[in-house]
């Protein structure tokens, strides 16, 4: 059996599992998620919305704006309002953004990759070895193999197959 990620809100309100490992986690440094959320940058696990178990409470979907202009929902604990996960209209909702900070260990799955370095605080400063990219990237210059593989089955689910997150797994 695949490990699984216990996360939640601060409260203990909303509580979730990741059943699988993130396709690929990003650190991003834009101004617009540092406004969002009153840090240096956010980390986020993008993984496919159907692995993900939603076990207790039911978020709150926030319609945010973004830089983008197509904007994002995000996942809140209506009663402490911790931001859980984003749905970004790019990626559509067959993926979830997840904030790391909000896994029981939020250490299990460092950055990936730095995204839009380019406006990050002067003080931050990035490790040797991690890809660092002053705005976006692509995708398949840069993403492991395996990953890239569970993004296109995940994109040729139908889609009650690839709703999320589930309920109780």
């Amino acid at each position: 059996m695949t490990d699984t990620y216990p996360g939640r809100c601060t409260c203990g309100t909303i509580a979730y599992r990741l059943l699988d490992t993130p396709l690929f986690t990003h650190a991003c440094h834009c101004r617009w998620c540092q406004r969002e959320t009153g840090s240096a940058f956010v980390m986020n696990g993008l993984i496919e919305a159907h692995r993900v178990a939603l076990e207790a409470g039911e978020p709150e979907i926030v319609d945010t704006p973004s830089e983008s202009g197509l904007g994002q929902k995000i996942a809140r604990c209506p009663s402490c309002r911790v931001a859980l996960w984003s749905v970004y209209s790019g990626a559509g909702p067959r993926f979830l953004f997840v904030r790391m900070g909000t896994l029981e260990n939020p250490d299990a799955f460092p950055p990936d990759i730095h995204i839009f370095t380019a406006s990050k605080q002067p003080w931050v400063i990035l490790p040797p070895g991690v890809p660092a990219m002053e705005e976006y990237y692509r995708r398949s210059e840069l993403w492991p193999g395996s990953s890239l593989a569970r993004r296109e089955a995940a994109l040729a689910l139908d889609d009650a197959a690839a709703a999320g997150p589930v309920r109780g797994a």
